[in-house]
């Protein structure tokens, strides 16, 4: 199975259950600025109540976003995980933004868009606001840039926004929504 390729089946063995888990707590213990004032015991609980939510965040994992929890949804009582990884996930990235863009081009298309993509994993891409609350965590997106969600007056145009961290600044910018490349991928979010 390629690393664009979703799994289909949407549970997870005991074994990748616990081997998940292991992974989150150890990342969410390492990573204590991104959840201040959350406990790992909770998340835990939540986790092992929803396991289609699990086999989400493995996905999240396999294609390289390294999820962890960045915040807590008080009024749902969610936790929300975000795509960590210091650079756009790598098995996320030469994707165009969605199905209609990928259906337009004409040659050399992509293998996948971000927006089926996202819906097979079960997450969401990133809004810009939540890009830009996941930067001031930590530096990410240094050399990789990130497709948001974008406004449906923007895509019924044809464009398409992207994000990334230079010259210590987060910048917003647009493309074609049909357009793909080897440094840009998405984040997604889960709430669980």
């Amino acid at each position: 199975m390629t690393q664009n390729k979703i799994n289909s089946k949407r549970e997870l063995s005991a074994e990748q259950h616990e081997e998940l888990l292991i992974t989150l707590k150890v990342r969410f213990e390492e990573n204590m600025n991104r959840h201040k004032g959350l406990e790992w015991t909770k998340v835990q609980a939540k986790l092992k109540d929803n396991t289609e939510k699990l086999w989400s965040l493995n996905e999240m994992e396999r294609t390289g976003g390294e999820p962890d929890v960045v915040e807590h949804d008080q009024q749902t009582d969610e936790y929300i995980f975000y795509d960590c990884s210091v650079e756009s996930p790598k098995g996320r990235r030469s994707v165009c933004y969605d199905r209609e863009a990928l259906e337009s081009r004409k040659k050399h298309k992509p293998e996948n868009s971000a927006m089926d993509m996202a819906t097979a994993m079960g997450i969401e891409l990133l809004t810009e606001e939540q890009y830009r609350a996941l930067q001031k965590l930590d530096d990410f997106d240094m050399k990789t840039s990130t497709w948001v969600q974008t406004p449906s007056n923007i895509r019924e145009l044809g464009g398409a926004l992207f994000c990334d961290r230079r010259y210590d600044h987060v910048f917003l910018y647009h493309n074609g929504s049909e357009s793909y490349y080897g440094a840009r991928g998405f984040r997604g979010l889960l709430r669980v």
